[in-house]
Formats: structure tokens, C-alpha cells, sequence
């Protein structure tokens, strides 16, 4: 039997990036990009690399620019994190697992290092393989801080729970992270919100513009944990960017949620430092009328259009500046881990 799973990119609509210091995000899975793992059973237990993870270039400026899309390590030791958090999570909870042994291989198509969640993609759709070939279920609401505990504990890379809440439960996703909550349950409060009810979105983005999500998470971080009055209250002010945004949806006027995300890029930029290329990404596709603000820590945005007249004004305006521009796919929840 050959077992294929997904997991989907993610975008960070508002709230980001307070996921990570007990605030509120709306974040959603599209189908535009993906991370799919394969797995079958074998003789012996072999993870099959992929083009992150060979080490034969055609010469030096070749390794240098696999290095600046891919880091030193690929994704192999994504998955090697991941089935040893398995075993772990299996152990811990008196699963009984077989001893067949498997193969397993990733392919991803999500743009690398730009804020939509591929390695948490890879990880997601890793443990979804698992649980098919071991016969394991892991609760819904879990299932993202274990996610998250591959990258935070067996890989030190600073992250926050929303990528893989978004991952976990599909579609369009309200995120309460309330430190009373998180403390007592180990999870946050989660629950699908109607895609329907969204206004017109766009994402863009741009590799040459990427920057890992634990080289601002160091920072702020560092700042949140000596209480930081200034980051204390950004978070406070996107948690209630959150809510305001759920109230859109809910009451049906969606077209206020342009300029709820402008004020939390608007609030981003002035906490923390961005570059120049990024700040002109955001700059360009406001200036057709659009909204813009990160999807997650840089290379990518996410924003409202009114229209198809200024969706092309966006491909006009973006396009000679070598920035991407997509209508995002967002899928509903499978309803599954």
C-alpha cells in the first residue's frame, strides 16, 4: 500500500505575529502550494532525499544559491525530527506500534523562506503519513503543538502554534492562544470560520526577499520575555485586530477588513526592523488601492482588492518588480489530522 498525504500553505490573515505570545490570529490554508509525503512499507526503515537534500552542484555559484534557498540542512532532518516525535508522542501515550519498516520521500512546490509555512507543511503532512501506516489518531486539537514541538524541541527553530493550527484544521481558522487557556489545556481555542464571508484576497511574494521566522522571532521574543512594554502592546493591539476581523466576517462587511490589515503591518513595521525590499513590496501594492501585510515573517503578502480592475493594476504594478502574484485557493477543512 502506498500512502500519500498533504498538507497545504498557509497564509497569516491578521494577528501575526502574536501566535507565539499568547494572542489571536485568523490565518488559511491554499491549495496553490503543497507539501506531499509518500510512504510504503520496505525492508528497511530509508528516507529518500529530495533536490533540498543532494550534495552534488555543477560548480560553486551553484551550491551557494541552493544554500540561500534551501539553509545547510534540506528537509531530510524535518523528517527524521518528525518520526522520532512520533515514536516519541507513541511511547508517551502507550501506543503500540508495529514493526514493519517504511520508505518515505517529500516533494514541495511551497516557495522557500517566505512566510507560507512550508517547512511546518512537510512536518504536517509527515505525521498525517505516520498515523495512516501506524493506524494512529491524534486529537484535532493536539495535533498542532506537536507539530510545533518537532521545529521547538528536537530542532531548536523558534515558531509559533498558527501555521500549524491552520494546517491541522484547513480552511479559514480563528486562533486564541489565551495564556490561562494554553497553560491548563496545552492547546488554544480553535474553530473554522466561513471562507465565504472573506472579501477578495491576493498573496504575492518574492524568494529574494525571504527571511526565516526565527530570525524576527529571536528578537522579539527576548523583548516579550523581559515584558517589553512596546511588544506587549502590539500583541494586544493585533489580538483585537483579530476579533475585529472575526466580526467582519460574521456581520458580513468585509469590506472593512482592508484597513484592519494595513494597521497590522502598519503596527509591525513600527516595533521591529524591515527591510527596505519588503517595506517596497507592501508600498507597491498599496499603492493600486490595495491592502497589504505579511503573511508571515517576510517574502510574502497578503491583502484585499476591490475588484478585478485592480487585481490587473496589482499584476501591472508588481509584476516588473519580479514579485509573484497568486489568487489564493483556499480549501475547506478535510476534517481529518
Amino acid at each position: 500500500m502506498i500512502i500519500k498525504t498533504k498538507a497545504f500553505s498557509r497564509g497569516g490573515l491578521i494577528g501575526n505575529p502574536s501566535d507565539g505570545y499568547f494572542g489571536k490570529t485568523i490565518a488559511f490554508t491554499f491549495s496553490n502550494f503543497c507539501a506531499e509525503v509518500t510512504l510504503y512499507e520496505s525492508p528497511e526503515l530509508e528516507i529518500i532525499p529530495t533536490r533540498r537534500d543532494h550534495s552534488v552542484f555543477n560548480g560553486i555559484d551553484n551550491l551557494v544559491d541552493d544554500v540561500r534557498l534551501f539553509g545547510y540542512y534540506g528537509g531530510i532532518r524535518l523528517l527524521k525530527a518528525t518520526i522520532k516525535r512520533f515514536h516519541d508522542y507513541s511511547r508517551k501515550h502507550g501506543i503500540q506500534l508495529h514493526d514493519k519498516n517504511f520508505t518515505i520521500r517529500y516533494k514541495s512546490d511551497i516557495p522557500h523562506l517566505v512566510g507560507l509555512a512550508g517547512s511546518s507543511a512537510i512536518i504536517t503532512a509527515c505525521f498525517r503519513a505516520l498515523c495512516k501506516f501506524y493506524d494512529v489518531t491524534i486529537p484535532k486539537e493536539e495535533f498542532p503543538s506537536l507539530i510545533l514541538s518537532v521545529e521547538n524541541k528536537e530542532l531548536n527553530i523558534s515558531a509559533g502554534l498558527q501555521d500549524r493550527v491552520a494546517q491541522a484544521y484547513e480552511g479559514l481558522v480563528y486562533m486564541d492562544f489565551d495564556r490561562s487557556i494554553m497553560e491548563k489545556s496545552g492547546h488554544g481555542t480553535y474553530r473554522n470560520l466561513d471562507i465565504a464571508s472573506l472579501p477578495n484576497l491576493y498573496v504575492a511574494y518574492r524568494a529574494d526577499l525571504s527571511e526565516g521566522s526565527e530570525v524576527f522571532h529571536s528578537d522579539m521574543r527576548e523583548r516579550f520575555e523581559r515584558n517589553d512594554s512596546e511588544i506587549l502592546d502590539a500583541i494586544a493591539f493585533w489580538a483585537d485586530l483579530t476579533n475585529q476581523v472575526e466580526q467582519c466576517l460574521v456581520k458580513g462587511t468585509p469590506e472593512k477588513i482592508g484597513d484592519l490589515l494595513n494597521a497590522n503591518f502598519d503596527r509591525r513595521m513600527a516595533v521591529s526592523k524591515i527591510s527596505d525590499g519588503n517595506i517596497n513590496m507592501i508600498n507597491a501594492a498599496r499603492s493600486v488601492g490595495a491592502s497589504a501585510k505579511f503573511t508571515g515573517s517576510g517574502g510574502a503578502i497578503v491583502g484585499t482588492y476591490e475588484d478585478d480592475k485592480m487585481y490587473q493594476a496589482l499584476q501591472g504594478k508588481l509584476g516588473p518588480m519580479d514579485i509573484k502574484l497568486i489568487k489564493p485557493d483556499i480549501i475547506c477543512t478535510t476534517g481529518e489530522n
